[in-house]
């Protein structure tokens, strides 16, 4: 099969995962997270012999990181972020460094054929966990919503730790040399200059884009799409400085939802948006972990057949190898969480601010979020073939191995794991989320009452139309004043909750016998299709705030 037949084959794959997710929990007695689907879907694209996709870690870093790491940037919660900015860069600096030794020990001593340079680059290339595989984990687990803007942060700023970490390892391995004041100068100069191209970038274009829309006026399909090219220009513009292209793609993501509270994009332009780039994160992400998928066969062939290291060929040694790999970061992550938290607590309370106030079980399920995903992958194909002299670069094939393996079994574990650990748990509720929305529906409404109030009939108007528009703006009025009752000061919460529920029930089933006529007139063609689809948007926008 060709190229392109392998690619189209791989994208039916992901449509196919979508519903076996849905199916799979009927007959099985753990619910499996979407990415392991997707890997089990792509080895059996490879179980079938069709030729394999050649995996150029260079273009999948372009093709794939940039803008889902924007996508992240983007839509992650910004006052989370900012709120326990100190744990974040505790675990995207400080636990990326202490992955870095602890691992690499531990990799060392598990296979004592490994030169210590390619261990300590294996385990720099484990520490950073992949946003990616964060949010699929969470799409299936009801994660805590602050415990899930830490993960989202860490896992957002630690890949230039991992990746600088990788490649002064490998660099130390190809040369036996290694210098701490470079790899310091390098890492500064890798994520300042990379936020700052991320910065800039989206800045200038977000100028020039209002610029032309208020001269000649704004085009939604342009705008969409040079917002879906922005990520891949920050990253080759962060690249061709060398700085990080993939911080660049994370800071012109936050970037860019603080230009969006200027407010100058049409509703037209972001409802498109959003649906234009779910579309490419669910097909992006998909693929992503097909395609390590249908590496795997390879990968697993190639560390059981590769001469280059006196190892056991035996797979269940592989194994355990990338258990015992597995086992040893999640207690190294443990570790780590247990101190810092601590640390940093106690630095809150004599400052006299708030701590991050977690039990033992939730300690666990922040160990067991770890996932590995993307970056892993992607990073670890990096590796040189050869050292400098012209021998084969030492264990290649076996750090690719266990790299991939550890991906699998921290999805695995993570599935797994954290619905038993966070089963059952009680959390305070977020009372603050509730109160802020409140107060925000509040302003809103009240601001669209006096709009209604100040904006008097549209001129000209015939006077004998004077009573309709009059009705018209009762009627408007009395909507918004019904929807304003419910989030009034002093109002019971649980009567505004139940009263949401009935009008959402009411509403919907009303959006559904007005689409389900419109449609059966199109099917007599008692109206056009263009007037079908006009008036079914319509009803598709008004039902997508109640769903």
């Amino acid at each position: 099969m060709g190229e392109v037949g392998v690619v189209l084959a791989m994208l039916l794959a992901v449509v196919a995962s979508a519903y076996l997710v849905r199916v799979l929990p009927a007959v099985l007695p753990i619910p499996l997270p979407l990415p392991l689907v997707q890997i089990g879907l792509g080895a059996a694209i490879a179980g079938f012999g069709w030729h394999p996709v050649r995996l150029e870690p260079h273009i999948f870093f372009l093709l794939f990181l940039p803008p889902l790491l924007f996508l992240d940037g983007w839509r992650i919660p910004k006052v989370g972020l900012f709120r326990d900015k100190g744990v974040i860069l505790e675990l995207a600096l400080g636990l990326v460094l202490f992955t870095v030794v602890g691992a690499g020990f531990l990799i060392q001593w598990l296979v004592p054929a490994l030169p210590l340079p390619v261990c300590f680059a294996l385990a720099a290339i484990l520490a950073p966990t992949d946003p990616v595989a964060v949010s699929s984990i969470a799409a299936r687990v009801p994660i805590p919503p602050r415990l899930m803007h830490i993960l989202e942060g860490e896992s957002l700023l630690n890949d230039a730790s991992g990746l600088v970490c990788f490649r002064f390892a490998v660099a130390a391995a190809m040369t036996g040399v290694f210098s701490l004041g470079s790899a310091t100068l390098t890492f500064l100069w890798l994520a300042f200059a990379g936020v700052a191209t991320g910065i800039l970038l989206t800045l200038g274009m977000a100028s020039l884009q209002r610029l032309l829309g208020a001269r000649f006026g704004d085009e939604p399909g342009a705008s969409i799409l040079l917002n879906l090219l922005l990520p891949f220009g920050a990253y080759l513009a962060a690249e061709h400085l060398g700085a990080s292209g993939i911080l660049a793609a994370v800071a012109a993501g936050i970037t860019m939802s603080y230009v969006e509270l200027g407010g100058r994009a049409l509703a037209t332009t972001r409802v498109r948006r959003n649906v234009v780039w779910d579309t490419v994160q669910f097909a992006l992400n998909g693929v992503m972990f097909v395609l390590l998928g249908e590496q795997l066969p390879d990968i697993v062939r190639a560390a059981l057949q590769s001469p280059d290291l006196a190892v056991p060929r035996d797979p269940w040694w592989l194994i355990r190898t990338a258990l015992a790999i597995s086992a040893g970061l999640i207690l190294l992550r443990f570790a780590w969480v247990w101190v810092s938290l601590r640390l940093s607590n106690y630095a809150a309370r004599r400052q006299g601010r708030e701590g991050v106030r977690m039990d033992k079980r939730l300690l666990l399920a922040m160990s067991l979020a770890g996932v590995r995903g993307a970056i892993t992958l992607a990073g670890i194909l990096t590796l040189p073939l050869a050292l400098p002299g012209g021998a084969p670069f030492p264990g290649r094939d076996l750090a690719i191995f266990l790299a991939s393996a550890v991906i699998v079994v921290s999805l695995t574990v993570a599935s797994i794991g954290l619905p038993r650990v966070l089963r059952g748990l009680e959390l305070p509720p977020e009372t603050a989320i509730d109160a802020e929305e409140d107060r925000a529906r509040q302003a809103a409404l009240l601001a669209a009452l006096g709009a209604i109030d100040a904006a008097g009939r549209p001129a000209p108007v015939d006077e004998k139309d004077a009573d309709l528009h009059a009705s018209a703006a009762e009627q408007v009025r009395g909507l918004y004043q019904h929807r304003l009752g419910g989030v009034m000061p002093g109002s019971d919460p649980a009567r505004v909750r139940v009263a949401e529920q009935a009008e959402r029930h009411y509403r919907l089933a009303a959006l559904a016998a007005e689409r389900k006529v419109l449609l059966a007139m199109a099917r007599r063609r008692e109206i056009s299709d263009e007037t079908a689809r006009k008036l079914l948007r319509e009803i598709d926008l008004v039902e997508a705030r109640y769903r």
